[in-house]
């Protein structure tokens, strides 16, 4: 209320110019300006492999990584039927679609680790697992410079369930 109203108009114009010309990724329903994103229309990205994920904000986090060069999927939220969410609601479809078109070797879910996250998680294994694509779910566990004494039993299994054998490099 205490913006001029010259700034205000401006703000408004600019969500509705936003609103305009954002729309969703035609393969991977990533919000883009071009009827494909930035990734799907990559020729450096590694189509053989596709990281689903709930929301698009959640590709922005693996980006910042580093470390993952293939494709992404948004499912568009997690199966939470206490929210009247189920597979239908999600953009599931659109990943199988994927899955039979392209040449899709492996399909990471990386959703969040909650019961609506380990949920989606388990109904994408199920679903995708007998077309012989593997399915393999991001880590979870403890972070780093956390302490062992005040990490929960879930975390910690989780921690233990996703170790991996000291190599090379290790010192």
């Amino acid at each position: 209320m205490k913006v001029e109203d010259a700034d205000a108009r401006r703000l408004a114009g600019a969500i509705v110019a936003m609103r305009e010309s954002v729309r969703f990724c035609e393969k991977c329903f990533n919000f883009s300006t071009a009827e494909l994103c930035e990734f799907c229309s990559s020729t450096r990205r590694d189509g053989s492999i596709v990281c689903a994920v709930e929301e698009a904000p959640d590709i922005v986090s693996i980006e910042k990584t580093g470390e993952f060069h293939g494709l992404y999927h948004v499912l568009g939220g997690a199966i939470s039927p206490i929210d009247g969410i189920g597979p239908d609601q999600l953009n599931i479809k659109g990943l199988l679609a994927r899955i039979s078109t392209d040449q899709i070797s492996e399909v990471i879910v990386a959703t969040n680790p909650n019961v609506e996250g380990e949920a989606t998680a388990m109904y994408l294994a199920r679903l995708i697992s007998p077309l012989g694509v593997k399915v393999t779910r991001i880590a979870s566990g403890l972070p780093v410079g956390g302490d062992l004494e005040y990490a929960d039993e879930v975390t910690l299994g989780r921690a233990l369930e996703g170790r991996r054998e000291l190599g090379e490099g290790w010192q």
